[in-house]
């Protein structure tokens, strides 16, 4: 599903963009090299649940392109992500398709096939007739979710954290079945990324230390009502924010001191947003929010120049 998702918003981001660059008289082809609108369509192709009909996908990234980014004057001039734009404009205004996620496979009582996937993003039924309803209840006839997902509604419900833990989807693992492999996944490439140059140290390892610190003191304060640390760094779009989202060079600090700060900003917002605000996950709207402080954390930790009085 995924991999469905993330072509239909290569082909999105790629046609809109040329349409706009073309519109504002700019270089097509020059400009579409750069790979920045396919590295936006990636982002945002992953981040959706893999079943979403086809049309959340392409509304999504034709926002990110087009007013994220192009509105601003194009690659450098966006002051915020467009790919967490184009999410956070999803998740407000369709919050039900944004949600559908399938249990892990293991639980699942029913597996779509590729046929079944295209079947379902484009006509919202699978091959045999079955809906997202359906595709969403586990092999013990409980609906599913993710696990931040029934976390905060199960606290809602009036559960507490241990009876929670001892829930299907979270027995024998730490973070909860699949989503733990999924974010070991994005931290091996993280780390990979990290070996390579291509993304600096400053983001990723203060946004986690950040996020840990956070999640630890309160799991020890209020163990019955908030995750575990595991929980926070294992689930959700954790490490995937960490490595690949909070480290756009265009909307990040560009300041070593900066870096430590926007990223460790990041970590306590989504602890905050996951533990306290209405969203399971909370990792767009932390670096949006982030994306925000940009230009004032880079005045106060721009480096000395020598040779020049401080005023």
């Amino acid at each position: 599903g995924n991999l469905i998702q993330v072509a239909l918003a290569a082909i999105t981001a790629w046609s809109t963009e040329g349409i706009i660059l073309k519109l504002r008289k700019q270089p097509v082809s020059a400009n579409l090299a750069d790979n920045s609108a396919l590295l936006t369509a990636l982002l945002l192709g992953i981040s959706i649940p893999p079943l979403a009909p086809w049309w959340i996908i392409v509304l999504g990234t034709a926002f990110a392109v087009v007013i994220a980014k192009q509105l601003y004057g194009g690659l450098g001039q966006n002051p915020f992500n467009p790919a967490m734009i184009g999410y956070v404009v999803l998740l407000i205004s369709f919050p039900v398709q944004m949600t559908s996620w399938l249990p892990p496979e293991s639980l699942q009582s029913i597996t779509p096939g590729l046929m079944d996937s295209l079947s379902m993003i484009f006509s919202n039924h699978t091959l045999a007739g079955e809906t997202m309803q359906h595709l969403q209840v586990g092999v013990d006839g409980m609906s599913q979710a993710t696990p931040l997902d029934n976390f905060k509604t199960g606290l809602r419900a009036g559960h507490s954290a241990e009876q929670l833990m001892a829930q299907p989807i979270y027995t024998g693992v730490l973070a909860g079945l699949g989503w733990q492999w999924i974010n070991i996944g994005y931290l091996l490439g993280g780390l990979f990324l990290l070996w390579t140059n291509s993304i600096r140290w400053q983001i990723p390892v203060s946004f986690l230390l950040s996020l840990a610190f956070c999640a630890t003191i309160g799991w020890l304060l209020s163990p019955e009502s908030l995750a575990s640390p595991m929980i926070h760094l294992f689930s959700g779009a954790t490490m995937l924010g960490a490595f690949f989202i909070a480290t756009d060079p265009v909307t990040a600090s560009t300041t070593n001191k900066g870096r430590l700060l926007f990223g460790a900003l990041i970590g306590l917002l989504v602890w905050l947003i996951r533990s306290f605000g209405g969203y399971p996950d909370g990792v767009a709207f932390a670096v949006l929010l982030a994306n925000i402080t940009v230009p004032l954390i880079d005045y106060y930790t721009k480096p000395r120049v020598y040779g020049h009085r401080k005023e």
